[in-house]
Parts: structure tokens; C-alpha cells; sequence
């Protein structure tokens, strides 16, 4: 009977659907560019609050302003997206077409 239970308890435990994490991963300018967590603003829809990583390196979460091109960190610092910049991938990579 314990044997039942093991096999039965196996058989059922295969079957658990384990959630899947991905991040998207593309190679923009040189850089490999991941979106590791994003949110849109449900107020401003031209305001993501992401989670990126660059070339492996994870950065802390930032809102990229895709109308005013810039992206504010967590202490209140405003930066103007760079050429290189993953902020210009966001707002690309998600613009209605």
C-alpha cells in the first residue's frame, strides 16, 4: 500500500506545471540588452517602470519616459537616453505600430 501511494504520489507530481521566468533578450547596438520586469504606467502611458540588465549587469528599477526621452532612477536623478541607451530599446521595442 505505501508503495501505491509513492508511485501514485510521483506519477501526480509530474505533472505540476513549474512557472516559467523569461526575460527578452535582444542584441541592440552592440549590447545585449534583457527586460527583466517591466510595468506601463496605466496613468502615462509613455512611462515603463523596468528592470533591465546590459550585458549581463542588472540595474535597479528605472522609469523610462519615452516622450521626453529620458529615464529617472530611484534617488530622483533624471538622464537623458544615450544612443546606446536601453531606454531607447524600451520605447522602441514596445511602440504601437
Amino acid at each position: 500500500m505505501k508503495s501505491f501511494a509513492l508511485i501514485l504520489l510521483l506519477i501526480l507530481s509530474s505533472f505540476y506545471i513549474f512557472p516559467a521566468y523569461a526575460s527578452v533578450c535582444r542584441n541592440y547596438d552592440g549590447h545585449q540588452i534583457c527586460i527583466i520586469s517591466i510595468n506601463r504606467s496605466a496613468k502615462n502611458y509613455w512611462e515603463y517602470r523596468a528592470i533591465v540588465s546590459v550585458d549581463g549587469e542588472k540595474r535597479p528599477l528605472e522609469l523610462y519616459n519615452c516622450r521626453q526621452k529620458v529615464r529617472i532612477k530611484l534617488d530622483g536623478t533624471v538622464v537623458p537616453f544615450d544612443n546606446k541607451d536601453p531606454g531607447q530599446f524600451i520605447c522602441s521595442f514596445f511602440k504601437k505600430p
